[in-house]
């Protein structure tokens, strides 16, 4: 029976629902105070930034090796020009900042090598540098165009440390994945956020984006078997686009939904996670960035990165007894197990890289993990659907404990191979992967090889070691005008 028409025959019912404007949500208000007024002023969390942003651009050139990624990349409309428009580091494009931003963020993102944090949610925070970059670039040469300043680096490095807690702070408690939603809700998020702020929005404005940013939940059917695939490598780059559009839309006028979050019924909180509103660990500063993780040495899905240094450290012992497998034991964290553990069938490289089973197999024959093993020919080696058949996978409670820990933030794995003789390697441990903050010393001049291989790829080495140099120097690059440092990755 429709609620307005009452069971008594001649008697109507009052409206019972208010239609007053409520104020905005309390965690919009406290995201948008944040992105206008917080000063970044931890030297720890700018230095990690600007490691970040070099990375994070490196694995966006080596991207751009993989048709299946390029062929996403240019205008809708081919023969599009825009003035003045946002630049697509190693391509030849000029595009408006929405479209800038898919491309770049698409790039970053394809070969799950970017940075990466890993709590009651998942995610790569610097997705949302697609965004920071081609709106910072397009509105900088607007500018400049104009008689204006440009933003300079330092403004993205600020930004960035700015995204990057949004998106984490929000992530630490919060799982997302537990109800179905993909974690790139959080980069259109962080997006909507940071770029209404460098376009000067005002409060109101930034609430607004952020408001429509919380109304696009996505699902993550295409992260999981059997529907995984490539959309896992774009959904990113279109989370930080749909981020700078919504910014775009807040900055002419467009209104927002001030409780989108707590709604009674229709609200994100009542829909998606049984009316309980969101859990912040702690307030908003630069707490994420400071801890991010670096994938130095392979491109891994990250809780799966220290079963592959433990692979890496018994290939000596395996490599010449790969026939005599009987066992392979996988001691693990339960997110791992949750989302990486796969049995059957890998079809695509997407597939392949977030099964803990095909990456330890490769480590453990190769002593190796690079893009070019997740792609078929590496795959039809049968020996590798050999080793995953003798795989177990188990999960240790302290693994699990100490990986949701704040103080610890481990993702640690062990791996012991059985012989059919009944022989065994020792069981190797790996709790804290290089990238880790605790391995970051020890990490950077490999971050540094890293770099210089990516941008190789396809820059000339004079301008390779350009651009090093650079990353090495804080007081010059931050000084930069954003122009001037896009146009250093123009193939």
């Amino acid at each position: 029976m429709p609620l307005w028409i009452s069971p008594l025959r001649g008697v109507e019912l009052s409206a019972s629902i208010s239609n007053v404007r409520p104020d905005p949500d309390q965690l919009l208000a406290d995201i948008a105070d944040y992105v206008l007024d917080y000063l970044v002023d931890s030297s720890e969390a700018m230095s990690t930034a600007r490691y970040d942003l070099f990375d994070t651009i490196g694995c966006g050139l080596l991207a751009l090796n993989y048709p299946e990624c390029t062929k996403h990349l240019g205008p809708y409309v081919p023969g599009t020009t825009v003035p003045n428009g946002s630049r697509v580091p190693g391509t030849e494009f000029v595009l408006d900042p929405v479209k800038g931003a898919f491309d770049i963020g698409c790039m970053i993102r394809w070969l799950d090598f970017n940075d990466t944090w890993l709590a009651a949610e998942w995610g790569h925070p610097s997705d949302n540098l697609g965004g920071i970059l081609a709106v910072t670039d397009w509105l900088s040469r607007t500018r400049v165009a104009a008689g204006a300043e440009s933003f300079t680096v330092r403004d993205v490095l600020m930004a960035m440390v700015k995204a990057h807690e949004i998106q984490g702070v929000l992530a630490l408690e919060n799982s997302f994945n537990r109800v179905g939603i993909d974690h790139v809700l959080l980069v259109k998020v962080a997006t909507a956020g940071v770029i209404t702020g460098l376009l000067g929005g005002n409060r109101d404005q930034v609430i607004n984006a952020l408001s429509n940013a919380w109304l696009d939940a996505t699902l993550r059917t295409y992260r999981h078997a059997p529907n995984t695939g490539s959309r896992k490598s774009w959904a990113a780059g279109d989370a930080t686009s749909r981020g700078v559009r919504m910014a775009l839309m807040a900055m002419t006028g467009e209104m927002g939904y001030p409780t989108a979050l707590s709604a009674p019924g229709w609200g994100f909180y009542d829909r998606w996670f049984d009316g309980k509103p969101f859990s912040l660990q702690r307030p908003l500063g630069s707490y994420v960035m400071e801890n991010v993780l670096f994938k130095i040495a392979f491109p891994a899905e990250f809780h799966g990165q220290t079963a592959v240094e433990a692979a890496f450290v018994l290939h000596p012992q395996v490599r010449d007894r790969l026939d005599e497998i009987d066992t392979i034991t996988i001691t693990t964290q339960e997110s791992a197990a949750r989302i990486i553990d796969k049995s059957g069938p890998l079809d695509n490289p997407a597939d392949r890289d977030h099964c803990i089973q095909y990456m330890t197999a490769i480590g453990l024959i190769f002593g190796d993990l690079n893009a070019d093993h997740y792609e078929n020919e590496a795959a039809s080696n049968p020996m590798v659907d050999g080793l995953r058949r003798v795989m177990t996978v188990v999960e240790d409670p302290r693994y699990t404990s100490e990986y949701l820990d704040p103080d610890k933030r481990s993702i640690a794995n062990a791996i012991q191979v059985t012989f059919k003789d009944g022989s065994s390697t020792d069981k190797v441990a790996v709790e804290y992967p290089l990238g880790h903050r605790r391995r970051r010393e020890e990490a950077i001049p490999r971050l540094i090889d890293k770099l210089r291989y990516n941008l190789g790829t396809r820059l000339s080495s004079e301008r390779v070691e350009l651009i090093v140099a650079l990353a090495e120097d804080a007081t010059k690059l931050e000084s930069m005008p954003v122009p001037e440092f896009m146009e250093l990755f123009l193939a």
